[in-house]
């Protein structure tokens, strides 16, 4: 099968590629990159007026199967993912049962080669159960294919635990993605301020993020070992990872579309759609997370995709689970509160969507070159529109994009050569 993408916009960071290019795709690899493809083949993509980047990677997510079906399945999350243009994409343990035993974990990779819509590379947790009482066999996890380890929305509490799953997974060349909250101060529905106090809900202390980071940066740096911070999301968390690199610290993080683009006050515009873990916070908090981007602090963003049944989020915002889905409007918040405010460019937006979290998965992914996989995505970066309940893939809908005007759509996903998603709107 041979497909041409003719007469679009090549991103691609690594090649520091920002150019109009035909590309040769031949069965699941890219085959040519040239200005001007005239070889006879099967398909014809027209890409004009369209970008071209390597396929995105999602490098935390939640896909809720098995245990938790009427959330989302491996199958639909999947094709939400491939919608918002996502490639790869690694679901987080917290499912039932956990992914703690190779059975568990091959059967969740299996799964998703059986959808074969993208490429779905899984976490193993670190504790049994994600209980926090005993490790995970490392060694087995790594071989049976976990991509990293994680207890994901259940913080491992003991530092002697977490120095240890570090160290492990550090000696076996990946890595411990750390949930950072102290437990101690996080119990809330939002973030503590007025905010919280004009809805007479408890609020959310910002430590409770900030003082289990840096224990995992204190960590980290006594032992000489990687440490992985998810979905940072306040400026002191930031400052600290910022200043922990600068030495020398063995330290990467990541965050989420909805930290750079709204701060608790949308609490009062979405509700229980704009309550998560941790939570939206103040103006201040968005803007240092926009400069982490810019600085290179943060190496990813990632959507912690996490639907709910409308059910569960109708139960008010003390007692709403914490979640939004994300893998369909990643990209528009993006181009929207990123690049079109001049904050990055669209070769820092690859590095921080595609080439960056390949590097940090250690996948040969995440660039466009002759000779690679052909997983790409390629989007109408002018197109708007408002986004609708009606619109969405996820099989939930917990979005506080619902109602909003977005800007930027995914035209096309291939994965492997094949075309898993064709926008026919």
């Amino acid at each position: 099968m041979k497909t041409l993408l003719k007469n679009g916009t090549l991103i691609d960071y690594k090649s520091n590629i920002f150019d109009k290019y035909d590309i040769l795709v031949e069965d699941d690899k890219v085959k040519r990159i040239a200005k001007d493809i005239t070889d006879s083949v099967d398909k014809v993509i027209d890409c004009t007026n369209l970008y071209i980047m390597p396929g995105m990677i999602d490098m935390h997510c939640h896909l809720r199967e098995p245990g938790f079906e009427h959330k989302e399945t491996i199958e639909t999350g999947a094709k939400s993912a491939v919608s918002g243009g996502f490639t790869t994409i690694c679901p987080m343990p917290n499912t039932k049962p956990t992914p703690d035993n190779a059975i568990i974990l091959q059967e969740i990779i299996k799964k998703g080669k059986d959808v074969g819509l993208c490429n779905i590379l899984p976490y193993s947790s670190v504790s049994k159960g994600e209980k926090g009482e005993e490790l995970v066999d490392f060694e087995e996890m790594k071989k049976a294919g976990a991509i990293a380890f994680s207890d994901d929305g259940m913080p491992v509490v003991n530092a002697k635990m977490m120095r240890e799953a570090m160290i492990k997974a550090d000696s076996l060349g990946t890595f411990v993605s750390s949930h950072c909250e102290e437990k101690s101060v996080s119990k809330g529905a939002i973030n503590a301020g007025k905010i919280a106090e004009q809805l007479g809900v408890e609020g959310v202390l910002p430590e409770a993020e900030e003082i289990m980071c840096a224990r995992e940066i204190v960590i980290s740096e006594t032992n000489n070992v990687r440490a992985h911070i998810c979905h940072i999301s306040t400026k002191t968390s930031k400052d600290m990872i910022r200043d922990a690199k600068k030495r020398g610290v063995k330290v990467t993080c990541e965050t989420c579309p909805h930290y750079f683009t709204f701060t608790v006050e949308e609490v009062l515009k979405s509700g229980v759609n704009a309550k998560m873990n941790p939570p939206l916070r103040e103006e201040k908090d968005r803007k240092a997370i926009i400069e982490g981007l810019k600085e290179g602090t943060i190496d990813a963003i990632i959507t912690d995709h996490a639907p709910h049944a409308e059910d569960e989020k109708n139960k008010g915002l003390a007692d709403a689970p914490n979640g939004i889905i994300g893998f369909e409007t990643a990209l528009p918040a993006e181009i929207m509160n990123l690049v079109d405010t001049g904050d990055i460019s669209y070769l820092d937006l690859v590095k921080l969507t595609s080439y960056n979290p390949a590097k940090l998965l250690k996948i040969d992914r995440g660039t466009i070159e002759e000779g690679k996989v052909a997983d790409i995505t390629i989007f109408d970066s002018n197109e708007e529109y408002v986004y609708t309940k009606e619109m969405i893939v996820s099989k939930s809908k917990n979005s506080p994009f619902i109602g909003k005007k977005l800007k930027g759509r995914v035209k096309y996903t291939i994965v492997g050569g094949k075309i898993v998603y064709e926008c026919n709107r």
